[in-house]
């Protein structure tokens, strides 16, 4: 399928062809704001569906709301009408169209267009209203605060907040970009329909800036945000996607002996941490057991042995690892438990523990195999 994609310079745009571009079924043709009408009209000519996402929200005069929403819009389906081929078409509008601002007027005379080419042709036509759209590539301190405050605290920069309760509708790109795909694989046969991206986030102005500029502070606490599910994983992707070059890495405290090191890597606030350490030829580690806390254990490199020892029974038990065979040993409550390097070269092993270690209460109890 063919797809045309107006404004494909945009935000949306850009995140739009890319995905088109990575499925096999679509090829997209691009128009951009300097195409002539002739160029528009033989793209259209060429296309098996249209995207509308091009139009004006920060114009130099008011008039191009105008021009650039309302009269746009029209221009593209009397073309696909006089084209007598008419071909579906998405368009991208907005939860403003019934607002009585001229930005709100424009979308509502663009989506009047829609309306009237698809009642007039009986074929598809879907009308997006979407509310603040976030995510990867939205121009910073332009018409989305989510991208501002993503770049600002990214760069070390201060947000400004001057309503901290005010209330913010938003939608993730992914999630818009995933409902204009399913569109197309939809039947266009089913007239005009008003559609919303799902699911819709709602977070006060004060919240959203709060929540971003904790993110940064993982790389010195080590301990994550709940990033995992979402509206927190949408947002710390788009944060992370204004990381400056230069901020791409960060060191993080390595703990050595005559054993080897000991790193940890991350923690969470309620799934535990990772970390990994290393042991010479000959070391043991370990000898202690714990009550609740549980770990796994995961030799990457070298071979060992891990010993186990019931504190009640005296009951023992041995296990031989190496990294050529990727196994992981759980640690029980209630076992004492060492590991030993037994083999020629260093011994690099991954660890996952369920709780972050704390220094006051760290059930670790000194236990002899």
């Amino acid at each position: 399928m063919k797809v045309l994609v107006t404004g494909a310079e945009g935000f949306i745009g850009k995140n739009l062809v890319i995905r088109l571009g990575e499925l096999q079924d679509f090829e997209v043709i691009k128009v951009v704001r300097s195409d002539s009408e002739d160029v528009l009209r033989t793209q259209l000519a060429n296309a098996d569906a249209v995207i509308h996402l091009a139009g004006e929200n920060r114009p130099k005069k008011l008039n191009d709301f105008h021009e650039g929403n309302a009269q746009l819009t029209k221009k593209i389906c009397r073309i696909l009408s006089e084209l007598q081929s008419p071909i579906p078409i998405l368009l991208s509008s907005s939860t403003q169209a019934n607002q009585n601002n001229d930005y709100g007027k424009s979308k509502k005379l663009a989506e009047i267009s829609i309306e009237q080419y698809s009642k007039s042709t009986g074929i598809s036509a879907a009308i997006y209203r979407l509310p603040g759209v976030f995510g990867k590539w939205c121009k910073p301190n332009y018409n989305s605060v989510v991208a501002t405050f993503c770049h600002n605290v990214a760069h070390g920069l201060p947000n400004r907040v001057d309503d901290s309760d005010y209330q913010l509708k938003l939608v993730y790109i992914d999630d818009v970009i995933d409902s204009f795909i399913k569109w197309l694989k939809e039947p266009f046969n089913i007239g005009l329909s008003v559609r919303a991206v799902d699911p819709e986030y709602i977070i006060s102005l004060g919240e959203l800036a709060g929540l971003i500029e904790k993110f940064p502070n993982s790389r010195k606490s080590l301990v994550s945000e709940p990033v995992g599910t979402g509206f927190l994983r949408a947002l710390y992707s788009t944060y992370l996607s204004y990381l400056p070059t230069d901020k791409f890495e960060y060191t993080i405290p390595c703990h050595g002996d005559e054993r080897g090191v000991f790193v940890e890597m991350l923690k969470t606030k309620d799934s535990g941490q990772f970390s990994f350490f290393t042991a010479h030829p000959g070391i043991t580690r370990g000898g202690h057991y714990h009550h609740t806390k549980t770990e796994k254990f995961l030799v990457i490199k070298g071979t060992a042995k891990f010993r186990f020892r019931h504190i009640l029974t005296n009951e023992v038990f041995d296990i031989d690892t190496s990294g050529k065979t990727p196994t992981i040993i759980e640690t029980i409550p209630g076992w004492s438990h060492d590991i030993t390097n037994n083999g020629d070269d260093e011994l690099i092993v991954m660890l996952w523990a369920n709780e972050i270690f704390d220094k006051d209460k760290p059930d670790t109890i000194a236990s002899e195999i």
